[in-house]
């Protein structure tokens, strides 16, 4: 059955004549047999083509040479044979002798290799010159002027002309005409002509050209042929190794190559099982490494649960009663109970990184609107927007439509970004856009503050890095946040991109597909703002000037 399928689908490409341009530049810039072995009969072709044509030439030359020597070397034994029984001849100013003598000129000229003849008067002939004679066709027609003329200037010199010959059947065939004088007895001069006609010749060359044509396309194919196979035998191993390496680039660390012989191939084959050798067990040592790490943060992170506990709950009862204080000890009451509150969030953000490093972290989805989510976070943080005077705006042209995700973890990246914004946005206006398209939902969060350089845009998402060390924290992050933002965007198999400049601010997009696929295309928001003015009209948007000083230290 499945012989049957490839032979309809190799019918139905042969068919298709349209796409065999695309699928030959295809097989051209992917397959070096093909390309070598295509290069390697073109310039064959090449060659035999211009050798073959130059053997033909040498060959019509040479052809033509031989049969012209000989076609005028019995032109000029007949001519003399004839001259001679003309020289004999007692004639006494008879006409009918005369006659006779032509008519021994015309027996003679039979005697040539050739039944094409012709004997004609010149313009100088006494009136005793009889008129002349033309057999096997060669009539006065076929003589051009300047023949003629050579002819009748000269006396004892031969002279002749290629010529289109009556074949006698209606057609012409390449010939050679040889004219030479003739003194006839009383008569004066006459133009002797043999017509020999070059078929057997042309026969000939034909024959050569053919069998030279046939011996080339047959030498280009066994040459094309021997090509295939040696590049074959050479390609088959690097197409394997390319497999190979591929193979090793996916993960499956226990692929080699198989070592034949002790050959260059052979060499490449131990070089690279070498090689695979020492990469299977440096990442079994990283992943050892790894593993030993996650276990240490993630039994650290637990073990510290229990007296952290302890302390929090000690820190929460000092607070409630650190009225109770003189100023200095409730002070200490309430950062003790504030960094607690920290140490216990960043504990849990260890958790969750060490789980995503670990690969144990999954989702729970249920059908959710992006649009609605948001609302609920913003109304959630507008407290907090106050405190830092910043108006947080919701645009949502889209985003309605209920969507398979994570709602918690969705949340988690939305407060993250929207507390970002509202610590760096310097009390300037926030807006929070909501749209979707048919492959995905997104959602962006733009602020109005100082923004960030492209370098520190691109380190934005490290573990504990931050854009300014030496800014304050209002909130009380812990440096994971936007870490977990982008396992829990990627987890969704969707992106978290950001756009910064600085003086205008910054603006982070999460893009979640529909499918639940992973999302390659283009979002519905893009994260470059570029130069739309659309939301001026909230105030505050214009670019802050950053002093020279400023610039340089970031």
């Amino acid at each position: 059955m499945s012989t049957a399928s490839a032979s309809r689908r190799a019918i139905a490409r042969l068919r298709d004549w349209r796409r065999w341009p695309e699928e030959a530049a295809s097989a051209w810039r992917g397959s070096l047999r093909f390309r070598t072995v295509l290069l390697t009969l073109g310039l064959t072709a090449l060659a035999v083509l211009a050798a073959f044509v130059f053997m033909a030439l040498a060959i019509q030359n040479d052809l033509f040479q031989s049969r012209l020597e000989q076609v005028l070397g019995d032109a000029a034994r007949t001519t003399q044979t004839a001259q001679a029984t003309l020289d004999s001849a007692e004639v006494e100013g008879d006409a009918v002798a005369v006659d006779n003598l032509l008519v021994n000129v015309s027996t003679v000229a039979r005697q040539a290799a050739t039944d094409m003849t012709a004997a004609l008067r010149t313009e100088t002939t006494s009136p005793l010159a009889p008129q002349g004679f033309t057999t096997g066709g060669l009539t006065e027609d076929l003589l051009s002027p300047g023949l003629r003329a050579s002819v009748q200037d000269t006396g004892d010199l031969q002279w002749w002309q290629s010529s289109a010959l009556p074949d006698g059947d209606g057609g012409t065939v390449p010939g050679i005409i040889v004219g030479q004088q003739l003194e006839v007895p009383q008569a004066g001069p006459y133009e002797l002509y043999f017509g020999y006609d070059l078929a057997d010749a042309a026969q000939t060359l034909s024959f050569v050209q053919v069998t030279l044509w046939i011996v080339g396309a047959a030498l280009v194919m066994l040459i094309g042929a021997i090509s295939w196979v040696v590049l074959r035998s050479v390609t088959s191993p690097i197409a394997l190794a390319a497999q190979t390496s591929e193979r090793l680039a996916n993960g499956e660390l226990g692929v080699r190559l198989q070592v034949r012989g002790e050959d260059e191939l052979a060499t490449l084959a131990r070089s690279f099982n070498a090689m695979a050798d020492s990469i299977e067990s440096q990442i079994k040592d990283l992943a050892d490494l790894s593993l030993v790490q996650q276990r240490f943060v993630s039994d650290v992170s637990h073990e510290l649960r229990t007296p952290l506990t302890t302390i929090r709950l000690a820190s929460d009862m000092l607070n409630d009663h650190r009225a109770d204080f003189d100023p200095t000890t409730a002070r200490a009451a309430e950062l003790l109970h504030a960094q607690v509150q920290r140490f216990e969030t960043l504990l849990t953000d260890l958790l969750e990184i060490s789980r995503y490093d670990a690969g144990s972290v999954q989702l729970e989805t249920e059908p959710t609107s992006m649009a609605q989510l948001a609302e609920d976070v913003i109304a959630s943080m507008q407290q907090l927007a106050d405190q830092h005077g910043t108006d947080v705006r919701l645009i949502a042209p889209g985003g309605y439509s209920l969507v398979e995700m994570d709602p918690r973890r969705v949340r988690r990246i939305v407060r993250n970004l929207l507390g970002n914004a509202i610590e760096h946005g310097e009390g300037r206006p926030i807006v929070v856009t909501v749209d979707s398209d048919q492959r995905a939902v997104a959602l962006g969060v733009r602020d109005y503050g100082l923004g960030m350089t492209a370098g520190d845009a691109e380190r934005v998402f490290d573990r504990f890095w931050r854009a300014d060390p030496s800014r304050r924290r209002t909130i009380g992050g812990t440096g994971l946040g936007l870490s977990i933002a982008l396992g829990d965007a990627r987890l969704h198999g969707g992106t978290l991109a950001v756009w910064s400049a600085l003086g205008r601010g910054t603006h982070f997009v999460l893009t979640i597909p529909r499918q639940g696929t992973d999302f390659d295309g283009t979002s519905p928001i893009p994260a470059d703002p570029g130069e739309d003015g659309s939301l001026d009209a909230l105030g505050l948007t214009q670019p802050i000037e950053i002093p020279q000083a400023d610039r340089r230290e970031k």
